[in-house]
């Protein structure tokens, strides 16, 4: 009650006009009748993992359709992309039964091949060997260990850069791959693929080492994660009719036992089995779309948009990515609706498919309605707000080198003081969707949350669960974010453009 009767005051010294009544409007709302704890339960609990091209994504992407609807938001809908091949995990046994018994910790890479039933596999260990060593080898029914034992474990956090000292900005590519790596040259530890199961083992030596291992008759492929105290990353890479044989990813310390045993020469056997189905019958994902229209004859035409992708990994139940960025933005626009604000220009809002594949929702979505063909007329949107890596309170803005735009951004984000915003800061963050928007020359920016146990333990892996978030930041995102959208779509003019330098 305390921070919903803080007091709200105009900005003052600035020459962006703040609304003080909506904010107060907003945050009576969002503090004292927020839904956004409820959605974020539905999401994480009740439908779990949303995998892109599951069942349970499109669970997740109908339910928060007609979600959007009960808020009353217009025109709430699916639009499809193709993705490809959908996927889905039955079931998966993975014990160590030679030279003992003991239960592993480990996961089916997503779009891996089922099993041949359950199997007793004896490990067989090809680490640096060449395809020619290999096949002469008995991976005939073997379990496969490739990859190097784990030394380098994730231990370390990236920094929350408004905590952290200023840097040299640089800004990241549309082009780079996934995980929320800021863009200042670091690439965050969740954000690299590879390097998260400890190297892609089918591709060592070339394609002829996987190869040599699927007609051999391998009937596992085992990699290791990075992750300390049995947390396993899973990325989820994307579905490759080529890949036959069956993979699962060990937390890195039984990856080490495994390995430590099978190369002292004592007998090690594990029984698998891993149970998977590929979907055809549908082969789109869905991006989930609805809006809020303006009311200003001379400006609702124009679109501030709002998003979150929606899919997640499917080891964990995808709470800190990306459910509670989920929730924030729903709850956002509920927000506004329920308070009665009158917004001159359109929002819309966007929840993303298939974001851990490579952005693909977005880039569908942009290549659509921002990059349409010849003859179609592109959409109007003059901005994207984006919330995704990261958990907690919003801080501030990632500014993407917008040296015009961040005096704007300070004013809006100074009433929210009290609820933990800090401030912006120059640079820019890679690999989420707003860069899909930067690509098609519209003005896209994502939130600062923090990253404390995000690399190490939550993002991409068995430990992303509703534990990490609470409450209060939920209603502190979806606050923060409905006054953002709501003085964008109510501003005399577009927040301004910047190339990126």
């Amino acid at each position: 009650m305390f921070l919903a009767l803080a007091a709200v005051t105009a900005v003052t010294q600035s020459p962006e006009p703040v609304d003080t009544a909506a904010v107060a409007k907003i945050r009576a709302e969002g503090l004292e009748r927020s839904q956004a704890p409820a959605i974020f339960h539905t999401l994480v609990d009740e439908i779990g993992p949303r995998l892109a091209g599951s069942p349970q994504y499109k669970r997740a992407a109908d339910w928060t359709r007609d979600q959007l609807t009960k808020y009353g938001l217009s025109n709430a809908r699916l639009e499809a992309f193709e993705f490809g091949r959908g996927w889905v995990l039955d079931k998966l046994t993975i014990e160590m039964v030679e030279p003992r018994y003991m239960p592993l910790i480990g996961y089916a890479e997503a779009w891996s091949p089922s099993t041949s039933g359950e199997v007793v596999a004896p490990v067989v260990v090809v680490t640096g060997k060449t395809a020619e060593e290999i096949a002469a080898m008995p991976i005939k029914g073997a379990a496969i260990m490739q990859s190097a034992l784990v030394t380098n474990f994730i231990a370390t956090d990236r920094a929350v850069p408004v905590d952290a000292p200023p840097s040299p900005p640089a800004a990241a590519s549309a082009g780079q791959g996934r995980g929320g790596a800021p863009a200042t040259g670091r690439a965050g530890n969740a954000g690299q693929a590879g390097a998260l199961t400890g190297g892609a083992g089918g591709r060592q030596g070339g394609a002829s080492v996987t190869q040599t291992l699927q007609t051999g008759g391998a009937a596992i492929l085992l990699r290791p994660s990075r992750g300390l105290h049995g947390t396993v990353f899973v990325q989820v890479g994307r579905d490759n009719p080529n890949n036959t044989l069956p993979s699962i990813v060990l937390a890195g310390e039984h990856y080490n036992m495994v390995m430590r045993l099978a190369q002292s020469g004592t007998p090690v056997k594990l029984r698998v089995n891993v149970q998977t189905r590929f979907l055809t019958d549908d082969r789109n994902s869905y991006n989930v779309i609805a809006e809020l229209p303006g009311t200003d004859p001379a400006l609702r035409s124009e679109i501030v948009m709002l998003g979150a992708h929606l899919d997640s990994n499917h080891t964990g139940t995808g709470a800190t990515d990306n459910a509670d960025g989920v929730a924030a933005v729903m709850e956002a626009l509920r927000i506004i609706k329920a308070s009665g604000l009158q917004p001159r220009r359109t929002i819309r809002v966007a929840l993303w498919a298939a974001e851990e594949e490579g952005l693909l929702g977005s880039k569908a979505w942009v290549n659509a309605h921002l990059s349409p063909a010849p003859g179609a007329s592109r959409d109007p949107v003059s901005i994207y707000f984006n919330i995704d890596p990261g958990k907690g309170p919003i801080s501030g803005w990632y500014m993407e080198n917008n040296d015009a735009a961040r005096p704007i951004f300070d004013a809006w984000m100074a009433p929210f003081k009290d609820l933990g915003v800090k401030g912006n800061v120059r640079q820019g963050i890679g690999n989420t969707d707003h860069l899909s928007f930067i690509a098609a020359g519209v003005p896209g920016f994502n939130v600062i949350q923090s990253y404390v146990d995000y690399d190490v333990r939550e993002h991409h892996t068995n430990m992303d669960t509703a534990e990490r978030v609470n409450d209060h930041d939920l209603k502190q995102n979806a606050v923060v974010l409905a006054s953002v959208v709501y003085h964008a779509a109510n501003r005399r003019e577009p927040v301004p453009s910047s190339v990126r330098k």
